[in-house]
């Protein structure tokens, strides 16, 4: 719960508030829809919220509302005027079953912290909650100072990312799992074995995450669940800046096996999501992570890893464009990228944390084990201002003078002025219309709703999605405001997704016309809104809807299977390989005679391979076809043979939704 707001909301966005009276338009922001938060000006004169703005101009280039070329700093703070009147809209108290208050916004915060009784009781039963959460084997009080995350750069001897520790559980995937393209075994067109390839290693490892809020979220998306093709639960994403992101020890494509001593490699995706979302300030979690190939160097560096240790820094940049001063390459002998050497007077150089040779396990949580030095300088460049790496350091160890050709990559700014320049390549959007008979767990059913309303009363809902989203989501309902016409109807809720508005077509808009297209037919008299409910089909989990309130809200990964095939859209992803690689994923679904079709799904990526190599996949990508043959129908017998053909190039249309927020 935000202290400033009263209200729940990712630490990174707006505030939210509910207000007295319907606010002038002039003093809407655009994008949110919301009265502006710190005000922007841009050169063109629209004006948005400082939030807003900064996280569009990290996707695009231009203004929102006329399209103009723009950069974010070209833009300005509004005037003094602009800010004293925003401040002064009247606001409710959003305690309002203890408190009725009214006051001005920028008052809110100093009547929660020292008038609200609502606000005080909510202190209170947060406190009686986290006492026997607390209760453990260690003394509470004894951890406060190592969890808090001032020093981040503190090396602990458990902390190891790499399961390279003697401690760790080693098993083979070499044998091929049913439903599964086996990627640790091809033979080759002379029919020889993949040289040193003789099985996938994975390793079990436990890992504590502190958190000083027991409130506050993980940072992670999950996949999977027992009800769903994938059976286990996997991590399909790592927030940047987030909890599990600062930690760094879990990686996209870990599966979760046990949350605090429970096993959970057999429960429902909503009941994995309820354990994840569990608060308190200690979280043990077992996983499974896949370390790629097994081979002689492997074998090796295992034997060595008692003399390296992982250590985490945390860099802080000015602004996004501040260079660190790092120069990165590759070795010829080993995988992943390592510090060549640090710019003198440099911001890395100064915090005198980072040294040569350091080699780079990840950087705010994005797994650069197998990674590159370009990979590793987008993520630094697109990063506001905290850069979190964890370094894994092994003393007496020079890097070699020769390094790969082309590997090198200097992540900062240099003293000639060049740095990296990020091109964001856009998948063309693409509508694969099927037939598709899974909607295990969710269903969905259309409804039209007809209101008669004032011209200026506004609708009073915010919406996510838009065809632009980096998943392609159709528009839905992300919260109906207590003011609004909607609210009052009680027709249209959280979740739904909005098919058309008077007729106008709402299905194939990115979010900014979407929402341009709802403002415009909210002025009429009477609207009518076409949405789709997402339901389940048997009762939800009652103790899910409690978890959920603490979080800011998004639909659960598995609502989305429920959703019809119309509103998916696919894009194509093109996986290269050499002769002697294979693909690099497992594949779980298709048809079965005793359950039907199912579709075909992503479970695993493999680290170094071409399919974790180019970014594009992620765990829980549902695959449509194969160089265009569509795959709905096959059985696992045939696509398997399908994708083994495909020499050097292969060509995935898939759908991509968000895995489920924790």
């Amino acid at each position: 719960l935000c202290c400033e707001c009263g209200q729940f909301h990712l630490l990174l966005d707006n505030h939210l508030y509910n207000f007295q009276d319907e606010v002038d338009d002039e003093l809407i922001c655009h994008i949110c829809l919301q009265p502006l938060l710190q005000p922007m000006d841009t050169p063109c004169g629209h004006t948005y919220c400082f939030k807003c703005l900064e996280n569009f101009m990290q996707e695009y280039n231009f203004c929102p509302m006329d399209r103009k070329k723009l950069s974010f700093q070209q833009c300005h703070k509004s005037s003094l005027l602009v800010r004293n009147l925003l401040d002064k809209l009247i606001v409710f108290c959003p305690f309002k079953a203890e408190c009725q208050q009214t006051m001005q916004r920028c008052e809110l915060e100093a009547h929660l912290q020292n008038r609200c009784p609502g606000f005080k009781k909510y202190k209170s039963e947060l406190q009686r909650k986290k006492n026997p959460i607390s209760k453990g084997k260690e003394d509470p009080p004894a951890r406060v100072e190592t969890n808090t995350p001032k020093d981040p750069e503190v090396p602990s001897a458990g902390s190891s990312l790499v399961a390279e520790s003697s401690a760790a559980a080693v098993v083979s995937l070499g044998t091929v799992e049913p439903g599964l393209v086996n990627p640790a075994f091809e033979e080759t067109e002379e029919g020889e074995n993949l040289p040193q390839r003789t099985s996938l290693v994975a390793e079990t490892t436990t890992v504590e995450i502190h958190r000083e809020d027991p409130e506050e979220e993980l940072g992670m998306r999950i996949v999977g669940g027992k009800d769903t093709p994938l059976g286990n639960i996997v991590v399909q994403e790592v927030l940047q800046d987030s909890v599990i992101a600062a930690d760094g020890r879990i990686a996209p494509g870990d599966h979760i096996l046990e949350v605090n001593g429970v096993n959970i490699s057999s429960v429902t995706h909503c009941q994995a999501v309820s354990f994840l979302r569990h608060p308190g300030p200690v979280l043990h979690l077992m996983v499974l992570q896949e370390k790629g190939f097994s081979n002689k160097t492997a074998q090796q560096d295992s034997s060595s890893a008692t003399n390296r240790e992982v250590i985490h820094v945390t860099l802080i940049k000015r602004d996004r464009s501040e260079p660190l001063g790092i120069k990165l390459v590759r070795k010829r002998d080993e995988p992943g990228i390592f510090i060549l050497d640090l710019l003198e007077r440099g911001l890395a150089a100064k915090n005198g944390k980072l040294s040569q040779n350091d080699r780079v396990l990840s950087i705010n949580g994005q797994d650069l084990r197998q990674g590159t030095p370009e990979a590793a300088a987008q993520i630094i460049q697109t990063t506001e201002s905290r850069v979190n790496f964890v370094i894994l350091r092994q003393p007496g160890i020079q890097l070699p003078e020769q390094v790969e050709d082309g590997s090198t990559s200097n992540s900062s700014s240099s003293s000639n002025g060049g740095s990296p320049v990020h091109h964001r390549r856009r998948v063309d959007q693409n509508h694969y219309r099927r037939k598709s008979t899974y909607q295990k767990g969710y269903a969905s059913h259309e409804k039209t709703v007809a209101i008669k309303k004032e011209p200026k009363e506004s609708l009073g809902i915010t919406i996510g999605g838009g065809r632009d989203n980096k998943n392609k989501l159709p528009i839905y309902v992300t919260s109906v405001q207590p003011i609004g016409c909607l609210f009052r109807d009680g027709r249209i809720k959280r979740g739904d997704v909005l098919l058309s508005i008077n007729g106008i077509d709402l299905t194939h808009l990115n979010y900014y016309e979407a929402v341009s297209a709802l403002k415009s037919n909210a002025a009429s008299h009477s609207v009518i809104l076409k949405a789709l409910e997402i339901v389940p089909l048997n009762a939800p989990e009652p103790s899910l809807d409690i978890k959920e309130q603490g979080f800011s809200w998004s639909p659960l990964w598995i609502t989305w299977l429920g959703l019809p095939s119309y509103l998916h859209c696919c894009q194509d992803v093109v996986l290269s390989k050499g002769n002697l690689e294979s693909w690099g994923f497992s594949i779980v679904g298709g048809f079965e005679e005793s359950k039907g079709n199912k579709p075909f799904f992503i479970k695993t990526i493999v680290p170094g391979t071409p399919a974790f190599r180019g970014r594009k996949l992620k765990c829980g990508d549902e695959i449509v076809a194969v160089n265009g043959v569509p795959a709905i129908g096959m059985s696992n017998s045939e696509l398997i043979p399908i994708l083994k053909e495909q020499r050097n190039e292969v060509t995935l249309t898939v759908v991509s939704w968000p895995g489920s927020l924790v």
